[in-house]
């Protein structure tokens, strides 16, 4: 074994290993750069203990010398001492045991001193394998050497050596610090880092850049070599790729806000507002138009940005010989990529001032508002000023969203309609307010719901008894539609009916109750009731359900007076509603009104009394007659943002 002995008495590091790999012995030198103890390498396979990249080329190293009994070389890759690992030139050969058992492996480094470069040769062909570039940073020279790689990459460096302050020169500002942080990193290897490089021929590059440490030879000296790789074209891509993408999003964006605003559209004139201020920018038009069929005749609306001759077509006949007309009566769209295509397709068409009169490039579109089978509602149109070819799914979108307008149009003029119907239901049944009555003044007020239809269930009424009393009423018919309206004046016109044969407000109320049950009512109703004498101005009261009364004096005092009662009406058989009997003073007021004025989205029951009868105080103290007096409580419960109906009736004694 002395011969073995001295071939691991060598300063360069050296192993013995069997035909199998394994370490027989070793010495220090070479436990160092496997960067662990003598005792921890003896025994483990020789390609165990490097990294698993070098595996394959160990074990060939070692079949190479163990079969051939040649010399076999390699550059191999060892872990190293510390976060450097340790490139080596590695000889391997076959050498015999004294002691007659198989023939051994004897592994060593050899002296690369003269030619260092050669240790890079693998890492240099594996990077143009990868298609990167690489190159080896000296610290101490401060210097960055290119070795090579992809070609491409070659072009970035015209200098075969450059200066480190110079490539730092090269990059973006913004990325000369994560270029510093990653020359000088002291991990084994780097995160990959991205910097701008400026070259002086093709402009910025975006670099992506890894660093490692490695020690050339044994106790050679430390590296840093950079992989890189250019991403110019993927980063070219990627920003399409997010263009594209935003373009997309903006454009959901736009095609959520134009079907929400179109749904939310409560009027004819919203609805054209919303389709020419959103149709040109939602699919990429200069300009749009709105033609809706008014007998049989076109009446066209347009943004700023539509071409004048598209105008000319305002008032044109719906048989005319022209795209428009024929896209409205047929429910047909008809996209127009130029006007070569539009003289092509409409050689009678083109007689109108229209189309034929725009420069070659324009496009247009026309869309019906609804399909083919149904009464012609109208179409839109939006217009380019360059060639325009709309694709099947421009196409079907212009058409889903025409639909939703058209469907948006008929809701609109349907709740017009009805509106209007409901409105002349209910200003027929709003009462006429008896005048001159001796020592009385009385008004009233009434402001529909802004919640679904302009109108509701509120109502006031006021009217002499057969026996001299006046009597009052203001109550409230569930919901703000049609059935409201037919409910309130139903239960209104019960109530004077009763009053005429009933001398007080409770009887008057029961009476209601049972004959809106027994005729089945769908609808529930609220009520406070008062008849005053205008004598002495005793006055006799009951409640259905309803909210207080709000009693204001002439010394600008008030109170809210509760009336005893019972449910409302039309829910519960047999229910009694007490009265009570009080005095109304001289220059002092009642205020009657319904939950609208007194509550809203931010103000409580009681909060909105108290805001009513100060108001109504101040206006009996500073001398305001009845119809001001209301004027005032209705302009304020308005100015409150309330969302209900809103009805004042007020009775004040002079």
């Amino acid at each position: 074994m002395d011969a073995l002995d001295e071939l691991l008495r060598r300063p360069t590091p050296s192993a013995l290993v069997a035909l199998d790999g394994a370490v027989l012995s070793l010495n220090a030198a070479m436990a160092r750069v496997l960067g662990r103890s003598v005792e921890q390498c003896l025994g483990h396979g020789f390609g165990d203990l490097l990294p698993a990249s070098q595996v394959t080329a160990v074990e060939s190293l070692v079949a190479h010398a163990a079969t051939t009994n040649t010399v076999a070389m390699r550059v191999l890759e060892f872990p190293g001492p510390d976060t450097a690992s340790v490139v080596c030139l590695v000889e391997a050969r076959s050498v015999n045991d004294p002691a007659g058992r198989e023939p051994l492996v004897w592994v060593h480094s050899l002296n690369a001193g003269n030619d260092r470069g050669g240790l890079l040769i693998p890492f240099r062909l594996a990077a143009k394998a990868a298609d990167l570039g690489l190159c080896m940073y000296s610290p101490q020279e401060r210097e960055l050497e290119w070795l090579g790689g992809a070609p491409a990459l070659a072009a970035l460096f015209p200098e075969a050596s450059m200066p480190l302050s110079e490539v730092v020169r090269r990059v973006h500002p913004e990325d000369r610090e994560p270029l510093r942080r990653l020359m000088t990193s002291t991990a084994a290897r780097s995160p990959w880092i991205k910097v701008r490089f400026l070259t002086e021929r093709d402009g910025c590059h975006h670099l992506a850049c890894q660093s490692r440490r490695i020690i050339l030879g044994s106790g050679g000296p430390e590296r840093v070599l950079g992989v890189i790789r250019d991403e110019t074209t993927w980063e070219a891509r990627r920003r399409r790729a997010l263009v594209a993408l935003s373009a997309e999003r903006q454009r959901a964006d736009e095609i959520a806000a134009f079907s929400s605003a179109v749904m939310t559209a409560v009027t004819e004139q919203e609805v054209r507002q919303v389709i020419l201020t959103r149709l040109a920018a939602t699919f990429g038009g200069t300009g749009a138009a709105l033609a809706l069929v008014t007998k049989d005749r076109l009446r066209v609306s347009s943004d700023a940005g539509i071409p004048l001759p598209v105008a000319a077509v305002h008032g044109l006949p719906l048989d005319a010989p022209s795209p428009l007309p024929y896209v409205i009566r047929t429910g047909k769209p008809q996209f127009i990529p130029d006007q070569e295509d539009y003289i092509r397709c409409w050689p009678n068409g083109a007689m109108v001032p229209y189309f034929d009169q725009l420069d070659t490039g324009y496009a247009i579109s026309i869309t019906p508002l609804g399909p083919a089978g149904e009464q012609p509602l109208g179409a839109w149109l939006v217009t380019y000023d360059s060639t325009h070819h709309s694709s099947l799914d421009e196409r079907a979108l212009m058409v889903t969203l025409a639909d939703l307008a058209g469907q948006a149009l008929k809701r609109v003029r349907l709740q017009e309609a009805r509106v209007e119907l409901a409105a002349a239901l209910q200003q027929t049944m709003l009462p006429t307010l008896p005048e001159h009555l001796p020592g009385l003044e009385v008004a009233a007020r009434y402001r529909p719901s802004r919640d679904g239809l302009d109108i509701g269930g509120d109502w006031y009424d006021a009217f002499v008894t057969p026996d001299g009393a006046v009597a009052l009423e203001i109550g409230d018919a569930q919901g703000h539609d049609v059935d409201a309206a037919a409910a309130m004046g139903q239960v209104r016109a019960s109530m004077r009916a009763i009053a005429a044969h009933e001398p007080d407000p409770a009887t008057v109320l029961m009476r209601t109750n049972e004959l809106l049950l027994t005729m089945q009512a769908a609808r529930f109703a609220s009520c406070t009731m008062l008849y005053i004498d205008p004598g002495d101005g005793r006055v006799t009261g009951a409640s259905a359900g309803h909210v207080p009364l709000l009693y204001a004096r002439d010394d600008g005092s008030h109170s809210i007076r509760e009336l005893p009662g019972g449910p409302v009406l039309g829910v519960l058989p047999g229910a009694d509603y007490p009265e009570e009997t009080f005095t109304l003073g001289k220059d002092a007021a009642l205020v009657m009104v319904t939950d609208g004025v007194v509550e809203g989205p931010a103000l409580t029951l009681d909060a909105g009394l108290e805001r009513a009868g100060k108001l109504a105080a101040q206006a009996v103290h500073d001398g305001l007659n009845a119809e001001e007096t209301a004027d005032l409580i209705l302009d304020d419960a308005v100015a409150e943002n309330h969302l209900d109906d809103v009805a004042v009736l007020i009775i004040r004694r002079t």
